[in-house]
C-alpha cells in the first residue's frame, strides 16, 4: 500500500476541511445557535476523525472525536450556549491545523493538546477554557 499517496490525500482533504471549519466558526462567533454552521463543523470533525484513524494519526482522530462529541451535545441542545464554547472550538481548530502541518512536515502529528482534551471531557469546560489558555 502506498502510504505517501494516502498521506497526500489526507493533507489535501484535511486542509479543505479545516478551511471550512474556520469559515463556519466565524459564523458561529456571530450566532452560536446557527444550526447550519454547527452541522458543518460537526460533519467536518467526523471526517477528520475518520481520516486520521484510517491512516494511524491517532492524535488527530482523538482530538477530532472529542470535538465531534462536544458539537453533538451542542447540536442536541440547539446551539452553543456561550461564547467561550466558540473560543474552545477555535482552539481545537488551531490544534488540528498544527497537527496537519506536522504531518505535512514530518509524516506524524504531535500529541494533542492535553489541556484541550481535558476541557473537552469536562462538561464545565467552556467556562474554564479561557482561564487555562
Amino acid at each position: 500500500m502506498d502510504l505517501a499517496k494516502y498521506r497526500n490525500l489526507f493533507l489535501e482533504e484535511a486542509t479543505e476541511h479545516l478551511a471550512e471549519i474556520g469559515q463556519a466558526l466565524l459564523t458561529l462567533e456571530k450566532d452560536p445557535r446557527d444550526g447550519a454552521a454547527l452541522d458543518l463543523v460537526f460533519r467536518m470533525m467526523h471526517s477528520m476523525k475518520g481520516m486520521g484513524a484510517s491512516l494511524g494519526y491517532d492524535a488527530v482522530s482523538e482530538l477530532a472525536h472529542r470535538l465531534e462529541d462536544r458539537l453533538g451535545a451542542w447540536r442536541k441542545g440547539g446551539g452553543i450556549d456561550d461564547g467561550q464554547g466558540v473560543a474552545m472550538l477555535f482552539r481545537g481548530l488551531e490544534s488540528l491545523e498544527r497537527m496537519v502541518a506536522a504531518v505535512r512536515d514530518t509524516g506524524e502529528p504531535p500529541p494533542p493538546d492535553e489541556v484541550l482534551l481535558a476541557l473537552l471531557g469536562d462538561p464545565e469546560s467552556p467556562k474554564k477554557a479561557l482561564r487555562l489558555s
